[in-house]
């Protein structure tokens, strides 16, 4: 798998649960939006969103999440403003029954937040440094790649920034 997702090994996966069951194809789907063509990648991420994302969130969510930052922050993924809104929808998620996973996957996103920092800095650079015509340039009207992911990276650092929750307002149970 190279370096890219590359400790996703690490995570025990067939021990987490998502939406429909084990969490143990979540390192497929997360490789699919890697290196999957348009129509494999854009699926990967409808997938993930229904397992992971869409209320509640489940303990494979916060497994998760750092890898979908990771994916976020490489230039080869296919849509990494999706992965970006599909973090910022984990923010607005939850699960009542489970708030310790719904803290733990808010926090995970919210560790991110660098990264949204400087994906919204360097493209909003890379915009100024192209001329027209540039991979920057919309091809059909609507926003490019990189317009796209601009404005998913701002979106999502607001969502950062003015996020509140009864679980993350609630301080972490005492292990004792």
């Amino acid at each position: 798998m190279g370096t890219v997702l590359g400790a996703m090994r690490n995570v025990r996966w067939h021990e987490l649960q998502h939406a429909y069951g084990s969490a143990s194809q979540v390192p497929g789907v997360l490789s699919r939006i890697a290196w999957g063509d348009a129509p494999s990648s854009g699926e990967a991420l409808n997938d993930l969103e229904r397992w992971i994302g869409t209320p509640p969130v489940f303990d494979s969510t916060a497994a998760t999440v750092p890898f979908l930052w990771e994916l976020a922050a490489t230039d080869t993924v296919r849509d990494r403003a999706g992965v970006l809104d599909l973090l910022a929808t984990i923010l607005a998620a939850g699960n009542p029954e489970h708030p310790a996973w719904t803290r733990a996957a808010h926090e995970a996103v919210a560790e991110g937040r660098g990264t949204a920092v400087r994906l919204a800095a360097a493209v909003s650079h890379a915009r100024g440094a192209r001329a027209s015509g540039s991979p920057d340039t919309p091809e059909s009207g609507g926003l490019s790649p990189a317009q796209a992911l601009r404005t998913a990276a701002t979106r999502l650092l607001a969502a950062i920034d003015g996020h509140t929750c009864p679980a993350c307002a609630a301080p972490p149970p005492d292990p004792a």
